[in-house]
């Protein structure tokens, strides 16, 4: 079976990359704007008909797009995130219509759900700022475009290797830099926002079934934890797995805009385990342990510390 990634070099991508080379006779090409990617494209700007010509030439059996945008201005985001799948499930319609297409989407477009409920995919749309907005433009351009596709709605990947552009990869970059000096203070704004992690390689997982699943799916499919759990607890959790022994500050301001809007966001997953099989494996304490001891041989190493 081939399977094309694209953004393969990205933290869900690497992950997803892993996972589906495991897969018993997969054959896996990476997609991409590096020259020695298998394929070589650029969802932001290549036309449909040279997108069209470069998966005719390796004829996919699953295209998986991880390919997106979380940081930057309205147009960055738009044309990765927006334009991108718009124009490679055109490519798709034109010169591979049979291949199943497993989309990343995002739980943020949602934005702000009620406390104490999991939203469905069914729930309301109303994404709080331009990075929701157009991963939901992507996800309808994928679900209105005819294809045999699927869009995965990831809440928040956490697990080794996350970036420092997100939350909990910044916190493990932060008490790496601290160490064990006990007068050091980590500075936050408001941690009381709630959030529904979910480790990255389970996200892999449910990539992996996704691509090879027999038969139709559904168009959209939640992927997270499936329980909403404070930040607050995050930063801590992480902090006592790196033997954090300073003071954690929260300023109550100086946070994300995103994060002052969207207080409450918790996904129900009932229809990711009915079509796919697929549940979370991993607990929060296991996602954040792998992350500190990822993130911590990273920084002895750049800092030219031996490893314990």
């Amino acid at each position: 079976m081939n399977i094309l990634v694209l953004g393969a070099t990205g933290y869900l991508g690497g992950h997803i990359v892993e996972r589906l080379r495991a897969l018993p006779g997969s054959r896996v090409l990476l997609g991409g704007r590096s020259p020695a990617a298998d394929v070589t494209v650029d969802l932001a700007s290549d036309r449909p008909r040279g997108l069209a010509t470069a998966l005719a030439r390796v004829a996919p059996d699953a295209v998986v797009n991880c390919a997106g945008a979380t940081g930057g201005d309205a147009i960055t985001l738009t044309e990765v995130n927006a334009r991108g799948p718009a124009a490679l499930c055109a490519a798709l319609r034109e010169a591979a219509p049979g291949t199943r297409l497993v989309h990343l989407g995002s739980a943020a477009e949602y934005g702000p759900g009620t406390p104490g409920r999991r939203v469905t995919e069914s729930g309301a749309t109303g994404p709080a700022g331009p990075y929701g907005a157009t991963k939901l433009a992507g996800t309808v351009a994928v679900t209105a475009s005819g294809l045999d596709a699927v869009v995965l709605r990831v809440g928040n990947p956490v697990g080794p290797g996350a970036p420092p552009t997100g939350l909990p990869g910044r916190v493990a970059e932060l008490l790496a830099a601290a160490g064990c000096d006990p007068d050091a203070t980590l500075l936050f704004g408001d941690l009381s926002a709630y959030r529904d992690f979910v480790d990255v390689r389970d996200v892999a997982e449910a990539v992996s079934l996704a691509a090879t699943a027999p038969g139709p799916l559904p168009p959209i499919l939640n992927i997270g934890g499936g329980d909403a759990v404070p930040v607050r607890e995050l930063v801590r959790t992480l902090a006592d797995a790196a033997g954090f022994r300073g003071r954690i500050v929260e300023e109550g301001s100086g946070g994300s805009t995103r994060s002052a809007d969207v207080s409450w966001q918790c996904s129900d997953i009932t229809a990711a385990r009915e079509a796919l099989g697929w549940r979370p494996s991993r607990s929060l304490d296991t996602s954040l342990e792998a992350l500190w001891a990822a993130a911590g041989a990273r920084f002895r190493s750049a800092e030219g510390v031996p490893a314990r």
